[in-house]
């Protein structure tokens, strides 16, 4: 009787803790792929569930538009002798006799080292008056003042020549290796140009965006644009803001990967193949390759086209799924591409759960062994 009722105790607490093993929450890395689908709208949830074939990557490969209007584009070069305001000009003039009105006595020739255009566009030259320069090549201001001294002294030749000032500049700012305010001169009238005078970008060129900001208008392109478009190399104009950054997209990997955390892009673009691989790849003892997603909140314009609706209205949730055992699998992977916000989450295999649950119940055994034990012992000693 006693070893009958010994059997039982054991039996009881060995189904207790089956039970308890099998009602309580396991440790997990996220959902099951079959919660993830309970939450489509076709099980009454707010999220599209969408398997992925060519038609929908080729709907989704949206990459970053950038580039500069036609404004930019069509802006010339400017002149490297057209003078601005803020130009600092350099004069010499020589005078046809030993007493002249400028020169020094023994001397027939007068230097001007620095005469600075004024905010109106003027220089002021001694016997001259004030000469319109802005506007004008260092040659029309020699005519002019030649013009304007020739009724003062006999035959007097003049020498005009630009040297740097303030007029057209530039500011240049971020991921560059010299920071600071430059002059467009002859070498560095295109964007290119002045960043190299800049010292180049100090970021990855694959992932350097480059921003420029004239009065209220803003255009941005990939640095590596400037070379592989000559319309993205514009002209620059004087008062330009150059901003250098590098790309601040990323998305998040979450689930049975090598790792789980938030990771930028280092290319222009990252297919869901390389974002996986980014993060380690799968766990080999717990991923699902038929269970990888990658969750977006998508504009209207595309989630329409992915689903072949016309009535749907605003930003739509998308689950894409992908399938690495399909035939096709890691092909479509390759080519689905991760956008910035994108979070790619991959499900854990129903054997890495039933792995959780025999480490539990071997556990729980050698409790139920214990408990038996002392069952035996309570009951010997009635």
């Amino acid at each position: 009787m006693k070893i009958q009722s010994s059997r039982i105790a054991r039996m009881a607490a060995l189904l207790a803790l089956v039970g308890f093993a099998a009602s309580c929450g396991l440790p997990r890395a996220g959902p099951t792929k079959r919660e993830i689908y309970a939450g489509s709208v076709q099980r009454q949830g707010d999220a599209f569930i969408v398997s992925v074939n060519d038609r929908v990557t080729r709907a989704t490969a949206v990459v970053p538009a950038l580039g500069f209007s036609t404004a930019f584009q069509n802006a010339g070069q400017v002149g490297s002798d057209t003078i601005r305001p803020g130009d600092t000009l350099g004069l010499t003039i020589y005078e046809n006799v030993d007493d002249g009105l400028l020169a020094a006595t023994g001397t027939n020739a007068t230097m001007l080292e620095e005469v600075q255009v004024d905010g109106a566009g003027f220089v002021y030259v001694p016997y001259a008056g004030r000469i319109r320069a802005a506007g004008n090549t260092p040659e029309a201001i020699r005519r002019l003042i030649t013009e304007k001294l020739a009724d003062q002294t006999p035959d007097p030749q003049v020498m005009v020549r630009r040297v740097a000032g303030d007029g057209a500049t530039v500011s240049v700012t971020g991921a560059v290796t010299s920071q600071g305010v430059f002059a467009i001169e002859r070498p560095t009238r295109t964007l290119s140009a002045m960043l190299a005078r800049a010292g180049g970008v100090t970021v990855e060129p694959e992932i350097a965006r480059v921003r420029v900001i004239r009065g209220s208008e803003t255009g941005e392109v990939w640095f590596s644009d400037l070379f592989e478009d000559p319309r993205a190399d514009i002209a620059l104009r004087g008062n330009d803001r150059i901003l250098v950054e590098a790309d601040t997209r990323s998305f998040t990997a979450l689930g049975a990967t090598g790792s789980q955390s938030r990771v930028r892009f280092d290319t222009q673009t990252i297919s869901a193949i390389e974002a996986i691989a980014q993060v380690g790849g799968l766990s080999t003892t717990s991923a699902d390759p038929t269970g990888v997603f990658v969750l977006r909140n998508e504009p209207v314009e595309i989630a329409s086209q992915v689903l072949g609706r016309t009535d749907l209205l605003g930003t739509q949730r998308m689950v894409y799924v992908l399938d690495l055992t399909e035939p096709n699998g890691l092909f479509m992977a390759r080519d689905f591409v991760i956008r910035d916000g994108d979070t790619v989450y991959v499900t854990e295999a129903p054997f890495a759960q039933w792995s959780k649950v025999l480490s539990a119940l071997t556990g729980s055994v050698s409790a139920v062994g214990g408990i038996a034990g002392a069952v035996d012992t309570f009951s010997g000693s009635d």
